[in-house]
Formats: C-alpha cells, sequence, structure tokens
C-alpha cells in the first residue's frame, strides 16, 4: 500500500513538472511573438521583400550574352573584345552619366513594345548603341534613337519627307524597328545575327555567312563597327545594371536604371 502511494506521488509530482514546463513555454512563445510583432512594426515595409538566394561566388559570373545567346569567354579573342567594350564605356573613359539617364527615359517606354512583339529585352540596349551621346542624323542620313536611314523608315512604315520625320518619334520609330527586327530574325534565326545585321544590314551578314561557311556572330570576320557591335550591347547592358561596379556615380541606383524590370 504504501509503495502504491509513493508512485502515485511521483506520477503527480511528474505531471505537476510537465505542466509547468508548458506554462512558461507558452509564455515565452507569447512573449516572443509580441517581441517579433514590435519589431516588424519597426522596421521599414521593404526590408520584408522576397530575397533572391544565390551560390556561391554568382555575382562573379556576369551574365555575358545578349537575348540569352552567350558570348565564348573562353576564347581569348573574345574576352580581348568584351574587355575593349567595357572599357569604352566606362564612367573614366566617357566621364558622364548620359547613358545611364537615357535608359531612365527611354525603357519604360520600349521594354513594353519589345515585349509585345516578342522580341528579348535586351535589344533595349540597341538605342543606347546606336544614337550613344546624341539623337541627330549621321553623316550616312540615319536619324533618331534607332538610327534608320530614310529608305529603311519608309519601308517599315515611317514618314520621311515634306516636314515630317517619324524617325525622331519614339514610339513609331519603335514599332517599325520591331517590326524591322523580328525579319531579321525570320532570315537568320538568331538575335546576335539579327542585330549585326540591324547594324549592317542583311546583305553584308548574308554574304559574310555565305563567304565563310560560318553563322556564329562570334567567330566571324565583320567589318570593325560590325564585329564590336554585339560587345558593346553586352557591355552596356552591364554597365547600365551595375554602374557601381564600372565607376559611375552612386547617385542612380540601378533599380532607378529600371535595368531589372
Amino acid at each position: 500500500m504504501t509503495k502504491k502511494h509513493l508512485i502515485t506521488c511521483s506520477v503527480m509530482a511528474v505531471l505537476v513538472i510537465i505542466s509547468t514546463l508548458n506554462i512558461c513555454s507558452v509564455k515565452v512563445s507569447k512573449n516572443t511573438e509580441q517581441t517579433v510583432v514590435k519589431l516588424v512594426d519597426t522596421v521599414p515595409a521593404q526590408l520584408f521583400k522576397p530575397t533572391k538566394f544565390i551560390t556561391k561566388n554568382t555575382e562573379d559570373l556576369p551574365d555575358y550574352s545578349f537575348a540569352n545567346e552567350a558570348l565564348p569567354v573562353n576564347d581569348a579573342s573574345v574576352r580581348r573584345r568584351l574587355r575593349v567594350s567595357l572599357q569604352k564605356h566606362n564612367y573614366r573613359y566617357v566621364n558622364s552619366n548620359i547613358l545611364q539617364n537615357k535608359a531612365l527615359l527611354l525603357f519604360p517606354i520600349i521594354e513594353p513594345i519589345l515585349k509585345a512583339y516578342g522580341i528579348p529585352d535586351d535589344f533595349k540596349y540597341v538605342p543606347i548603341v546606336e544614337s550613344g551621346f546624341g539623337e541627330g542624323t549621321s553623316s550616312r542620313g540615319a536619324r533618331g534613337i534607332w538610327q534608320f536611314m530614310p529608305g529603311t523608315a519608309r519601308h517599315y512604315g515611317l514618314k520621311v519627307g515634306d516636314g515630317v520625320d517619324e524617325r525622331t518619334n519614339l514610339r513609331k520609330s519603335t514599332n517599325a524597328a520591331c517590326r524591322y527586327i523580328k525579319e531579321l530574325h525570320l532570315e537568320f534565326n538568331s538575335w546576335t545575327l539579327a542585330a549585326a545585321a540591324y547594324n549592317n544590314g542583311e546583305n553584308q551578314i548574308e554574304r559574310a555567312i555565305n563567304n565563310q561557311n560560318e553563322d556564329n556572330y562570334f567567330l566571324m570576320h565583320l567589318n570593325s563597327e560590325t564585329a564590336a557591335y554585339v560587345y558593346n550591347l553586352i557591355a552596356v547592358k552591364q554597365i547600365i545594371s551595375q554602374p557601381g561596379k564600372y565607376g559611375y556615380k552612386p547617385y542612380l541606383k540601378p533599380v532607378e536604371l529600371l535595368a531589372f524590370n
């Protein structure tokens, strides 16, 4: 009888201890929850945006590509051309943020038009490279941010002449450029070759492909301007996406440049 009594007391004591521990746990949890709520209330909401997790050293591997066509960076000649283009567009060379400012103004208008035509977003850098630091008429007669020649502009629906020049109309010229780029892609089945043909004309690119029996832009021998063209597009893409890395002033953040939209 005494043993049974002792066992019963022991069980009751254990139950009391467990109950006490549970009560303490609940109190700690409630206190912790209240603390977290207070912290959330005092921290700016933007800090709680979803975080993009990256693998180790991913930030050291820039996206050296154009329209999802990657550069063969294992090729020494390709690396040299890319390095030259990056240096040509860095802040120490140009000493101006004009390209970033142009991107800030142009991208919100150009991006949705490219998307509507099914053209890769990277083509938004074409007018930045084409018109560069000015938007006047070139020595060959090209005009506007897309640098249309008069004949090509008319062929794609722009009015040029009689006091009207729609090459300077951002929306109309962008629509015309998209129609042209779509045709070039259908012809060459490559976005890099479409970009090269936009710069130098489809006849010249087709002739180069036939003469060299080569249809990889990065392995072709082209005139100096066209040979550097896609590299310049990639360089501008990198510099607008990561301005601080290339010496540009911090007053414009990448997100403000709309490069990630």
